[in-house]
């Protein structure tokens, strides 16, 4: 059986950097934000109810869902982004349930990782065997989302705020990675926890596993 982890942190808190780690270790990542982006394909089994709440209005000439578009509304209206979030991730889970169990047919990985933002705010926490929690200081956290996506600070903070403070989710975390350092103090921290993560393989794996369930 793998051991199955959440990868899980606030926006440009340096989860891509975790996973690349992760990866090159031989662990399999999945990437929660590319699931979304087939289910908002045209044919995917978001795209119409998408399009039918949100209105024509977010399509692009080529009729695909516009995700910059979609992103200006659900960050400044919260229920908007409410309605989005329950229509997609029983969808995501659902994929990363089909993932696993073919993925533990072919019995190539040890450790499987979903990266995602919002595990914990979905409430999907107590389906992983282990929750990593990527985090930095705020204002290192703003600096990252506006070089990064070309916002200013008002917008980078709007999109920070619209997830749960660290303090919220630091409890429910099993491993905790700061990322407000050096690049080379994150994957220090990376290597450390993927040693730790395949002690609990093994440990899973004989049956020793202990779930923490808090």
């Amino acid at each position: 059986m793998m051991l199955i982890v959440a990868l899980t942190g606030g926006i440009a808190t340096g989860k891509s950097v975790v996973a690349e780690i992760l990866s090159s270790k031989g662990c399999y990542i999945d990437n929660a934000d590319l699931a979304a982006h087939d289910l908002m394909r045209p044919g995917g089994e978001a795209y119409q109810a998408v399009v039918n709440h949100f209105g024509e209005k977010i399509l692009t000439a080529d009729g695909l869902i516009d995700r910059k578009r979609l992103a200006r509304i659900i960050f400044k209206e919260p229920e908007e982004r409410a309605f989005l979030d329950c229509l997609t991730h029983p969808l995501i889970l659902n994929k990363v349930r089909e993932n696993i169990a073919g993925l533990e047919k072919s019995g190539e990985y040890e450790i499987y990782v979903t990266e995602a933002a919002l595990v914990i705010e979905a409430g999907y926490q107590t389906f992983y065997d282990r929750i990593v929690l990527t985090f930095c200081q705020p204002e290192i956290q703003v600096e990252r989302l506006s070089q990064r996506d070309g916002l200013s600070s008002r917008e980078a903070w709007l999109k920070i705020n619209s997830q749960w403070p660290l303090e919220k989710k630091i409890p429910l975390a099993d491993y905790l990675i700061d990322t407000s350092g050096q690049l080379t103090e994150t994957i220090e921290q990376a290597e450390e926890l993927y040693l730790r993560l395949y002690q609990d393989a093994q440990l899973k794996k004989m049956g020793k596993f202990v779930k923490d369930l808090d």
